[in-house]
């Protein structure tokens, strides 16, 4: 008797813990066993290698909102089995002790996928880091990453829970007060609610933050460094000799006209007579009632005698106004400081933020300040002009392309153009790498033999595919490793061609394309694209002088010239690094 009573209480006690189990279940976690194994596939192609390597930290927000995305996606699919499938099959579901043997199962085994992609994700990412000639990250310290997609994966679902818990509050007052039917109520309740969502993100609430955004930047647009002096050269915009003051240049605009090469730094390095290199710069507060920013930089330009230099060069800022340091300096350096240079602020935004809300504003503004200095340009005898070039970064090159209706125009217009990390969304790029030539890959592609436009990841790729090089040259810049140039929409749902072809040298051979976890990963890289060592990600360093000197060579130019030009820039990228 005894041994059928030890039984009996046996599946007492299994019964009552599989009671609990399922209050827990129910009340407490509510887990969707399908979604959990498609959140989990989710995860696990998130971890896999992406353009530039990433420490635990956006690695795990990054997966967690994927892991939610796939969670999301698996309770769909479990939903229309149940409501269509099921039915239709005239097949018994397994007994209950077996069900909860089978999630617990699913439980164990999910959680020792994640940790084994975790450990292989730890070696890729070492992997990038050693392809970039960066110290890589330890196994323990990534493990982090986790703990941490969890938590985010587990707020994002607690997130969408809520939105659902409105939506049948709505559905039953609906029902209530409008005598919607019980059967139509959600419908209507949903689709009422992602109405008055897009009209709130469309409409208030973008406009709300932006505002804010404006406001909080503008405070920093006015801070004065005191590595920013005020010029005294009345080359300078910002001194005191010039019609656009000091203190409205924001905060990128003084560093720009406050810092560069002088006449004898620019002497000891080439060997050669150098002049004061004008630097022009207008502000979003340059402006003074009744003229414009692009009437106030023409007028800058007449004013310092701009436009009897060898060389005009007309940049496009990016996001709060700033100028590559670098890519202004190589230009003085390779003419001996007989140049001038103009440029103008269109926002207080960062870049991020710009490329959100301004991308037409920074159109507007390339397109506006180079009409005006072309008019200006073109006015004077051809015998007596600069050469003229244009010259943007990332955004900036957007707004840079945005003045040329094709490449005709461009090339009638100007004697030369550089570009650097350019947008995967910029308009003429977009036509130069889609019609490239056959057998040319997307992250070298090659235009038409290289005649007029080329594209460089390096220094050897500029004299690629042959020495010929017509005037005037088009150069873009670009590594493979770079998100900014590669980022896409169409990633949600496209396998790119820089995926599917040979890829770059510093791309990981182990990097794959996924349906909406390829676009989270390369959106994650956007905020990581400069945290790298030069020559990878959206750092050029002093490619740009090699882009200059290709696009536009001054006579007698060496390549021992170039490498000791190429020093004095890594000094004041390094210092600038430091104190800015």
């Amino acid at each position: 008797m005894r041994g059928p009573a030890v039984v009996r209480r046996g599946r007492s006690v299994w019964l009552r813990a599989l009671r609990v189990a399922r209050r827990i279940e129910v009340d407490v976690i509510g887990l969707n066993y399908v979604g959990l194994v498609a959140g989990t596939v989710f995860f696990a192609w998130s971890v896999t290698p992406s353009l530039v390597p990433r420490d635990w930290l956006f690695q795990g927000l990054i997966s967690g909102i994927n892991a939610a995305i796939g969670y999301g996606a698996g309770c769909l699919l479990e939903w229309g089995f149940r409501r269509w499938v099921r039915p239709r099959l005239r097949v018994g579901g397994l007994p209950m002790r077996w069900r909860y043997v089978l999630k617990v199962a699913i439980l164990i085994m999910c959680g020792l996928i994640a940790a084994y992609m975790l450990v292989l994700s730890a070696d890729w990412q070492r992997q990038i880091y050693t392809l970039m000639d960066m110290p890589g990250t330890t196994r323990a310290a990534y493990l982090r990453t986790g703990g941490l997609s969890l938590a985010v994966g587990m707020a994002v679902v607690a997130g969408y829970r809520t939105l659902r818990e409105l939506v049948r509050f709505v559905a039953r007052e609906l029902s209530r007060w409008v005598r919607v039917p019980p059967r139509f109520a959600p419908a209507v309740g949903s689709a009422l609610l992602i109405v008055l969502l897009v009209l709130l993100f469309n409409g208030i609430a973008t406009k709300a933050f932006f505002a804010v955004a404006n406001s909080a930047f503008s405070v920093r647009n006015d801070k004065v460094t005191p590595y920013a002096v005020q010029p005294r050269q009345p080359e300078r915009s910002g001194s005191p000799q010039s019609l656009a003051a000091w203190d409205t240049l924001g905060s990128e605009g003084r560093w720009f006209v406050s810092h560069g090469p002088d006449p004898l730094l620019l002497s000891a390095a080439t060997g050669q007579p150098a002049r004061e290199p004008i630097r022009v710069y207008v502000g979003l507060d340059s402006a003074t009632a009744g003229h414009t920013q692009e009437e106030l930089a023409v007028a800058e330009l007449e004013r310092t005698h701009a436009f009897d230099r060898k060389v005009l060069a007309i940049v496009t800022t990016t996001g709060t106004g700033w100028v590559n340091s670098t890519a202004a300096a190589a230009l003085e350096y390779l003419y001996s400081g007989d140049t001038a240079i103009v440029a103008s602020q269109y926002s207080y935004l960062p870049s991020v933020l710009s490329f959100l809300a301004d991308r037409q504003k920074v159109a507007v503004a390339g397109h506006k300040m180079f009409d005006a200095v072309y008019a200006a340009w073109s006015a004077r005898p051809p015998q007596s002009r600069p050469k003229l070039v244009v010259y943007g970064e990332s955004l900036g090159s957007q707004g840079s392309e945005a003045a040329f209706g094709g490449l005709a125009d461009l090339r009638d217009k100007v004697d030369g153009a550089l570009w650097v990390g350019p947008p995967n969304s910029n308009r003429l790029w977009s036509q130069f790498v889609s019609r490239r030539d056959p057998g040319s890959p997307e992250v070298e592609p090659v235009y038409a033999d290289g005649l007029v436009v080329r594209f460089a990841s390096d220094t050897a790729d500029l004299s690629k595919p042959s020495p010929d090089w017509r005037r005037p040259r088009i150069a873009y810049l670009q590594h493979a490793s770079d998100p900014i140039v590669w980022w896409s929409p169409d990633l949600i749902f496209s396998r790119p061609a820089w995926l599917s072809e040979p890829r770059g040298p510093d791309v990981s051979s182990q990097m794959r394309w996924w349906p909406f976890v390829t676009f989270w990963q390369v959106a994650a890289d956007l905020t990581n694209a400069q945290s790298v060592t030069d020559g990878h990600g959206h750092n050029y360093g002093s490619l740009v002088l090699d882009g200059w000197a290709a696009v536009l060579p001054p006579p007698n130019w060496t390549p021992d010239l170039t490498e000791r030009v190429r020093t004095q820039l890594e000094l004041a990228e390094t210092y600038e690094r430091v104190v800015k």
